[in-house]
């Protein structure tokens, strides 16, 4: 395989000209970024909506005077954004705070206030402990019961038959991945909310690590809260909460007392990471951007997104297969996950495996030194390293994204082929 493999839809070398990171050469060769799962790189727009929020409207909430308003119109239009890459038409269901996992310890707590002992909260092997441990907590202040989901350990997926088994009309909330972190698995969302719903329980969803590669669908989902975070999808560090506007408007919102009562105000703690806020923006305009180039004469923003999601879904297809296939040639490593070229639909390009004899943080060393960025260890999907037998050690995670080339993925394989 070769560079021919890639997408005929979508301009790779485009999107990498606005990553001035992907610049970098270490020990005179040109850096591969293959660390996408645990933070993306951020192209120069990103950058320069930062910049230019605290150069010219650096400001507090609510102020009668220019700057304030102007930050204010800032924060408004970031939200009209947001509510774009998810797929809601309503801004003020999208809450802003400091992180996927600082937003869910907080939904936890309060929807720890409606449920009393004998109730269940399901989590699952499959997800970022942040998607975990919140709830684990927030049942215990309650009283209630944590069950836990398996997985299928031969492919990483999430067993629905467990899942079946373990939802009664005790079950209050079930807490559920869209994709592993780890394994890249995708998990069926429409058929999970619909047995969710059967039982008449919530059903919070964390979107974290497929958001940069497939299109969020909240809608379409039917889903009851939906969380992410923009570091992840080319963004700064700042996390993104959807939630019915129902459900928002009758939690009860651990906030002080001036804070407004309504949505989304009751549920945005404190004064906000407003530059962080701003290159949100400019993160999901971003990939606007890349619609409005394959499909010209997209339309309004979300049409913009569906198409570029669409684009960069197929280039990383691409990516995938070719990984998939060059490591399935090496005995001496072991993919986990889907691995079939006909399941790629059921995966993102995010790839665990472990080596023989080589540890996983010896072989992420020797990528290293020749300028490859993975991660090793578990990657907080703490229960699904456990649950395949990889602690302590965990597994080597290559995780391409859009910005990534077949070239990249070449020159990988060659020093994962001359281990020893």
């Amino acid at each position: 395989m070769t560079g021919s493999d890639e997408s005929s839809t979508f301009d790779v070398e485009n999107s990498r000209r606005q990553f001035p990171a992907l610049a970098r050469s270490v020990a005179g060769k040109q850096a591969i970024f293959l660390d996408g799962p645990a933070g993306s790189q951020t192209p120069q727009c990103v950058i320069d909506a930062m910049v230019d929020y605290l150069a010219h409207t650096n400001a507090n909430h609510g102020g009668v005077f220019a700057t304030s308003r102007e930050s204010d119109h800032i924060l408004h239009e970031a939200r009209r954004a947001a509510a774009d890459f998810v797929g809601t038409r309503d801004p003020d269901e999208i809450v802003f705070g400091a992180n996927m996992t600082s937003l869910t310890f907080a939904l936890s707590r309060a929807l720890a206030h409606t449920w009393q002992p004998g109730d269940e909260v399901l989590v699952t092997q499959l997800d970022h402990d942040g998607n975990v441990a919140p709830w684990m907590l927030a049942a215990n202040d309650a009283g209630a019961t944590i069950r836990e989901v398996r997985v299928r350990p031969e492919d990483c997926t999430l067993d629905l038959d467990d899942l079946k088994e373990k939802l009664s009309p005790r079950t209050k909330l079930a807490a559920i991945t869209c994709a592993s972190n780890l394994a890249g698995t995708i998990t069926p969302l429409r058929e999970i909310a619909r047995l969710v719903q059967k039982h008449g329980a919530l059903l919070y969803l964390d979107a974290t690590h497929l958001a940069p590669h497939r299109l969020l669908d909240v809608a379409r989902w039917d889903c009851d809260f939906l969380v992410c975070s923009a570091y992840k999808f080319f963004g700064p560090h700042v996390g993104l909460l959807w939630g019915k506007r129902e459900l928002l408007g009758m939690l009860p919102a651990y906030k002080v007392r001036p804070a407004g009562n309504g949505l989304p105000d009751r549920w945005m703690t404190g004064t906000q990471n407003h530059e962080g806020i701003a290159g949100l923006r400019a993160a999901i305009d971003y990939l606007a951007e890349i619609g409005w180039r394959v499909a010209i004469g997209a339309g309004e923003r979300r049409a913009a997104i569906v198409a570029a999601m669409e684009a960069i879904a197929a280039h990383e297809q691409s990516l995938s297969r070719h990984l998939l296939a060059g490591l399935a040639a090496m005995e001496s490593i072991r993919v986990h996950g889907v691995c079939q070229p006909n399941r790629l639909d059921e995966r993102v390009p995010t790839v665990a495996f472990t080596h023989k004899w080589l540890k996983p943080r010896a072989i992420a060393e020797r990528l290293a030194e020749q300028g490859i960025f993975a991660w090793h260890g578990h990657n907080y999907a703490l229960r699904l390293s456990e649950s395949l037998g990889l602690e302590p050690d965990g597994a080597v995670r290559i995780g391409l994204l859009h910005y990534n080339t077949t070239a990249e993925i070449d020159r990988t394989l060659e020093v994962l082929a001359n281990l020893q």
